[in-house]
């Protein structure tokens, strides 16, 4: 009976030998069948020439990328009123315009200027001149009158206005010349009369300032005037009005500017110092300016409410969607991308691929518990992935893993996955022995406990 038992035994283990009792799954890299196994190293390089491969990951719906904010046609504050009141009566507002500079060129005689003719003093000239000049003095002075002339004795009127010293000379001599008189004299201008600038306003003594041979600048004309008699200077400002454009100088800038003191002034202009500031205007544009602000602030909160009640419409309606989604998501209804792991894992499953990016097969393999080391061969943990040309449909490229050498698993890190690839770990040839052994001991006890019985 014992050596009927121990045959039994030996013909299981032979059988088994044969694989035909237990069978293993392995990857066979020569032909088994219609499939074609292509094994291939996994190394950076092939890692690279792997990764070649066009994917796309699938993309979440638009709904998880928009925010409530996103709405439009929201209302907003609306036209505001237009002021009734000017800005330019609000204190500290008050805006500089400056006057453009004045081309500069000598004097030129206008009417009423006085103009000094000189002769020197010498007998016979004074004798020549009998009646152009008074014998007793060497100096006469003429008026320009209204006809832009004056009007010398034994020569007659002389064109002089709009003329420069220079010029007035020129025309006089050759006068003199004409009318057979010694041409020696001088020229010059004894009053200015022509051309004059008026200052008044708020200054010590409003007065009107001649325009001379010298540039007559804006502090000159002032201090000519007196001075300046402001005590509160926020709301004072000096003004010029020239060829009927007004300018206008803040007397804060006035006092702390260089160059617009030496603002040159030209005949006919008028300079003002203005103080004035009408409190009943002030007022009443003040009141507008509350009125408006309250209107603005009213407005933004009907439209601050209104956009509340649009943002949590839209939101309730985005987290609605969303969670539509997610309930399809689990009920599997949704088109998905997954790779699938298989052997001496800890759970055989269905890896999805995540959204928006790509896997890779360290990602699939830890986040489904890793490799079974105790019976998993990490010498043989591959990726299969089969061939996308339909001509080759049988094909199937086995990148293998070894992972003896613990720095090979940056490889896993740095190959991404694709759709339908198979991630499959070998078991050892240990644990391939054991689970023979696992499955014949119940056979063994069986026929030896039948042995024994009979």
């Amino acid at each position: 009976m014992l050596i009927r038992t121990l045959l039994a035994a030996l013909t299981l283990v032979a059988a088994t030998g044969c694989g035909a009792i237990y069978h293993s799954p392995s990857v066979n890299p020569l032909k088994d069948g219609d499939t074609k196994v292509r094994v291939v190293k996994l190394t950076p390089e092939s890692v690279l020439v792997a990764n070649r491969s066009t994917y796309r990951p699938k993309q979440l719906p638009a709904v998880f990328f928009q925010t409530a904010g996103m709405g439009s046609g929201l209302r907003g504050a609306g036209a505001t009123p237009s002021p009734v009141f000017d800005q330019t009566f609000k204190p500290n507002a008050l805006e500089s315009r400056i006057p453009p500079a004045v081309p500069q060129g000598p004097y030129r005689i206008g009417v009423g200027d006085v103009v000094l003719l000189a002769t020197p003093q010498v007998g016979s000239t004074v004798e020549q001149l009998t009646g152009l000049l008074a014998a007793s003095n060497s100096r006469q002075g003429y008026t320009v009158q209204d006809d832009g002339s004056i009007a010398i004795p034994n020569v007659g009127r002389v064109q002089v206005s709009g003329m420069t010293l220079e010029e007035a000379e020129d025309r006089l001599f050759q006068r003199l010349v004409e009318n057979q008189i010694d041409p020696t004299f001088s020229l010059e201008i004894a009053e200015f009369n022509s051309k004059k600038v008026s200052i008044g306003g708020a200054v010590a003594r409003p007065a009107v300032a001649p325009v001379t041979l010298t540039p007559l600048y804006l502090d000159e004309a002032l201090a000519a005037a007196g001075g300046i008699t402001v005590e509160d200077q926020d709301y004072a400002s000096i003004r010029i009005y020239r060829d009927g454009t007004l300018y206008q100088i803040p007397l804060k800038d006035f006092y702390s500017s260089r160059s617009l003191p030496k603002i040159q002034l030209v005949d006919g202009d008028s300079v003002f110092v203005d103080t004035e500031y009408e409190l009943d205007l002030a007022q009443a544009y003040f009141e507008e300016q509350i009125r408006i602000s309250e209107f603005r602030q009213t407005a933004r909160i009907a439209a601050l409410n209104e956009l509340n009640s649009e943002v949590n419409i839209r939101r309730g309606a985005l987290s609605e969607e969303r969670d539509n989604y997610m309930t399809r998501l689990e009920l599997d209804s949704v088109d998905r991308d997954y790779v699938y792991l298989a052997g001496e894992v800890k759970a055989q499953a269905r890896y999805p691929l995540p959204f928006g990016k790509t896997a890779t097969l360290a990602d699939a393999l830890y986040s489904n518990g890793g490799v079974l080391t105790q019976t998993g061969d990490v010498r043989e943990i591959y990726v299969l992935r089969g061939s996308a040309d339909p001509r080759e449909f049988s094909a199937v490229t086995a990148l293998q893993l070894d992972g003896r050498d613990a720095s090979n698993f940056m490889l896993a890190t740095r190959l991404e996955l694709r759709p339908n690839d198979v991630i499959f770990v070998a078991e050892q040839p240990v644990t391939r022995w054991g689970r023979v052994i696992q499955q014949i001991t119940p056979s063994l006890i069986t026929t030896t406990a039948a042995a024994v019985a009979n």
